[in-house]
């Protein structure tokens, strides 16, 4: 048995003390995300409202990172019952405190609602029911800004055992086992990249986390810093035990200020515990950690990028080789981590490779987080095991499609991802399998799609995005990806040639085989995928001058029908051109109370067609959907 050093000592009565003062009852309210929706001024509320009750010291107050179901937000859990409250508003925490804190009852109108009616418990909730938390086992719990939080659910156990009881290689073999494969979109295996990393000469290594999420609609890496910043960093220092590194960089954004925020402290937390500096834990090991802010550049999630605005330079990548393992940061030997797949290496030290490596399908182990999105009825954050099929995460999980509507699609990978359209519900969501169909697993972006959304302007969009975000460097993503926004938009526009689509693919295909980086060689997917599953759409975008899901504004068309209108008037009071006439009138003394009521009177309204600007004022507005959009 390893001799334990006094500091390692120190933190584990530290911890001793942290888990003897867990609360035995707790009101946990995410503080990050649900921010947004009020969840400071419901926490303001609660501490009101304990100290009036007398509960102050007896129901722990916790400040949280996210708890998973966006859609309910604020989100309240309570223990050891285990209630979930959702949409709470300050005026309910009255009730709150005087229905559940003391009366030990439950405020059923602030409930999950479920088919059979309002479910309390966040673990029957079936969001919840089949998703298998390792990385966000923390998250919703634990204060983010606390290590002792941190500490009394576990943080740096496995640091300890690592520098007490294991080899640098025996570390790595373990992540080799456990088939993780990096979370940040290309699914290398973490194994391999540190071993290599290990391997190459010299003494001088770095280590960067990776939390520079740029996709539209993701959130997952984010919400992981935010949190539970104590993940991330343990398993920087385990990553930097194993390849013998001595300084590291976490590459954030600099649009998640709360992220940030969290990790200083957290950063500056585990320094005065000895978990980061030039002796850890009395062992010998040096390592320490900096944060950078990018701007915000798309391109500098692509490693060689990432590495370019460290070092102070334009985020612009490199070709390759020589990799980041070879030649990397300032021409040392680097190894490059996302988030998540950091936040992953102490649970699996913890239950072993093998046990990891039974998670999941046989080529892609584990699980995974998606930040489900969109058309769906629940959004949020969820940790599922890989290969769970998209009907499970949309159905299951997300609760459908909202009604009146139907599943059409997924995007995946945010915009270097492809459409996974409705025929693949029931496919395994994998690295392999999801590249069959053209998309990428991506970092775990998923925007549901419903009949609603418009797939051609769907593509255009993400190429829009892409163009923007091209660094320039390379020919065929910076003029590639502009002549295919020039088509789509074109196209969108209702100005479309027949030898767009065939010219679309093309260059799609050009710029794929022919970009530096990652960027330029997925940007073309949304295109290719929506081409390739709803050719139908563009056909009908150019041959017939029609939007099928009636969206491209050019290619739209507004009537009133007039066996509907009930002449109230109240489309003509929206346009802003204005563009319709008719007449309201006066009621007639034969005019039945209803058609009084309704302003049923005078003359149908009409749309004149060459003055109209498509804007959608009066659909929106009618109160008998006496407007036919198409």
């Amino acid at each position: 048995m390893p001799k334990l050093t006094p500091e390692i000592e120190k933190l584990r009565e530290v911890r001793r003390v942290a888990r003897q003062r867990r609360p035995a009852r707790a009101v946990r309210i995410c503080t990050t995300g649900c921010r947004a929706l009020g969840a400071l001024e419901v926490h303001a509320a609660f501490e009101r409202e304990l100290a009036a009750a007398g509960l102050t010291d007896k129901v722990a107050l916790v400040k949280t990172g996210c708890q998973g179901i966006c859609a309910g937000a604020p989100v309240i859990g309570i223990d050891p019952e285990g209630i979930l409250y959702l949409g709470a508003k300050p005026e309910d925490v009255p009730e709150i405190v005087r229905t559940t804190l003391v009366g030990g009852g439950v405020v059923e109108r602030l409930c999950f609602q479920g088919r059979q009616g309002p479910i309390p418990k966040r673990a029957d909730i079936p969001f919840f029911a089949v998703q298998k938390p390792i990385v966000l086992a923390r998250c919703g719990r634990i204060d983010p800004t606390s290590i002792e939080s941190a500490l009394a659910e576990g943080s740096y156990e496995m640091l300890e055992r690592v520098l007490t009881g294991m080899e640098p290689e025996a570390v790595i073999a373990e992540i080799t086992a456990s088939g993780l494969r990096g979370r940040g979109g290309a699914g290398f295996p973490t194994g391999r990249k540190w071993s290599a990393t290990r391997a190459a000469p010299g003494e001088l290594k770095y280590l960067i986390c990776n939390a520079d999420e740029g996709d539209p609609g993701a959130f997952m890496d984010r919400a992981v810093v935010e949190g539970d910043p104590h993940a991330v960093l343990e398993g920087l220092l385990i990553a930097a035990f194993a390849i013998g590194a001595r300084q590291g960089y976490v590459y954030v954004r600099a649009e998640y200020p709360i992220a940030i925020e969290h990790l200083k402290l957290a950063i500056a937390q585990a320094r005065d515990h000895g978990l980061l500096g030039d002796n850890i834990l009395g062992t010998g090991m040096a390592f320490d950690v900096k944060i950078k802010a990018g701007a915000g550049a798309f391109v500098c999630g692509e490693e060689t990028a990432l590495l370019a605005s460290i070092e102070g330079k334009r985020g612009q990548p490199r070709t390759r080789p020589p990799f980041p393992a070879q030649s990397g940061l300032w021409g040392k030997p680097t190894c490059i981590n996302n988030v998540e797949t950091l936040a992953n290496i102490a649970a699996i030290l913890r239950m072993g490779g093998a046990v990891y490596a039974g998670l999941g399908t046989p080529t892609s182990k584990g699980t995974k987080i998606f930040a489900l999105a969109g058309k769906v009825k629940y959004t949020g954050l969820v940790e599922v095991p890989i290969g769970i099929t998209m009907n499970q995460l949309v159905n299951d999980i997300g609760g459908g499609v909202p009604a009146g509507s139907a599943f059409k699609a997924a995007q995946m990978g945010g915009p270097s991802g492809g459409c996974v359209p409705a025929r693949y519900l029931d496919m395994p969501i994998d690295y392999e399998t999801v590249k069959e169909v053209g998309a990428i697993m991506g970092s775990g972006g998923l925007i549901i799609l419903d009949g609603a959304t418009c797939m051609v302007d769907l593509a255009r969009y993400f190429m829009e995005f892409c163009a923007k975000e091209s660094c320039g460097k390379c020919p065929p993503c910076r003029i590639g990806t502009t002549r295919m926004l020039e088509i789509l938009t074109r196209i969108c526009a209702g100005d479309g040639k027949p030898e767009d689509i065939a010219r679309l693919e093309e260059l799609g295909s050009q710029v794929k085989k022919n970009s530096l980086c990652g960027l330029g060689q997925t940007a073309p997917n949304p295109v290719l995928t929506t081409i390739r599953h709803f050719r139908s759409e563009y056909e009908a975008h150019v041959n017939e001058r029609r939007c099928p899901a009636a969206v491209c504004r050019r290619l739209i068309s507004f009537k009133i029908l007039p066996e509907k209108c009930i002449c109230c008037g109240r489309c003509a009071k929206a346009c802003p051109v204005p563009c319709i006439t008719g007449k309201i009138g006066k009621a007639p003394a034969r005019a039945t109370a209803q058609d009084r009521e309704k302003g049923k009177v005078g003359e149908p309204f009409v749309i004149q067609s060459a003055l109209c600007i498509k804007c959608g004022a009066c659909f929106d507005i009618c109160p008998v959907a006496a407007i036919e959009k198409k």
